[in-house]
């Protein structure tokens, strides 16, 4: 028997009549949890994130987190936790095949879940911003400095923060004329969901990127813009959502470099005039 689960059925009588709820989905939905967000698993057993929060410590895990990693491992057969279709015999160019097509399909879903009308929105508001905030931890980091470079070369005044101390600062600082952005695949991230929170409670907009569902980000946004992902049914970490993110990014910086006035493309030949000398 999985040591989790022998752990719930254990504590299964001393448990609450929330927990138990938690522990009764969990014990017939073995295997389940990787592809729910803390919202989403809440709403299936119908209680609070909180409740959920408190059964996770009640198993030893610090939160939600360390409970859904350790019970999707203890789930998998394989212990592959890197993509199921992927076998440690497939050669290099296989795997690269195989990741390819994951890809693909993830930017296929992805533009079936973002929706025009909050895409064009964020758009709106990062063009009219005096500050873009943009907070970004671990995997979703690199994300947060690619927009803030993309927004710099089109002439815009933005700053990526990938430390949470320095996120809790600038979003309590920020104002109605500014926008924060949150990455964030799982929308669980808590420094994440904090920093929007004071930006929000500042009177920033507030526009999350996150994966499709509910997850707590999206209670902290004024605008969410979605990935897709199928990867999350196998893996916590979010490989192909980081490429889909990008590509959301992408499709802002092109837009408001087509829609620039005569001076904001001035300032965008200006930067590229100012790089010239850094390339042979």
């Amino acid at each position: 028997m999985n040591n989790i689960i022998f752990r719930i059925k254990t504590m299964y009588k001393d448990m609450g009549p929330a927990e138990k709820k938690i522990a009764d989905w969990l014990l017939d939905n073995q295997g389940e949890i990787i592809s729910l967000s803390i919202s989403e698993l809440a709403e299936k057993c119908g209680c609070g994130e909180a409740t959920i929060v408190r059964f996770a410590r009640r198993l030893g895990f610090e939160g939600y987190q360390g409970l859904k990693l350790s019970l999707a491992q203890e789930a998998s057969n394989s212990h592959n936790f890197v993509n199921e279709a992927i076998t440690k015999n497939d050669p290099c160019l296989l795997i690269f095949s195989k990741i390819s097509n994951d890809i693909y399909r993830s930017l296929e879903h992805t533009r079936k879940v973002l929706d025009e009308s909050s895409l064009e929105k964020a758009v709106e508001k990062i063009v009219k911003a005096r500050h873009i905030a943009i907070f970004g931890l671990g995997n979703s980091s690199a994300i947060a400095i690619d927009a803030q470079h993309k927004f710099m070369r089109a002439g815009l005044n933005a700053t990526a923060y990938c430390d949470n101390h320095m996120q809790a600062i600038s979003a309590s600082h920020l104002t109605k004329d500014d926008v924060a952005i949150g990455i964030s695949h799982s929308g669980s991230s808590i420094d994440i969901v904090e920093a929007l929170r004071l930006s929000k409670e500042a009177g920033a907009t507030t526009i999350s990127i996150t994966n499709f569902g509910k997850s707590p980000i999206i209670k902290q946004s004024d605008i969410v813009l979605f990935t897709a992902s199928e990867e999350t049914k196998y893996t916590i970490f979010g490989r192909n959502s980081r490429i889909a993110q990008l590509v959301i990014i992408d499709t802002i910086y092109t837009y408001i470099i087509l829609h620039k006035s005569e001076d904001g493309l001035k300032a965008i030949r200006a930067t590229e005039m100012a790089l010239q000398n850094k390339k042979y």
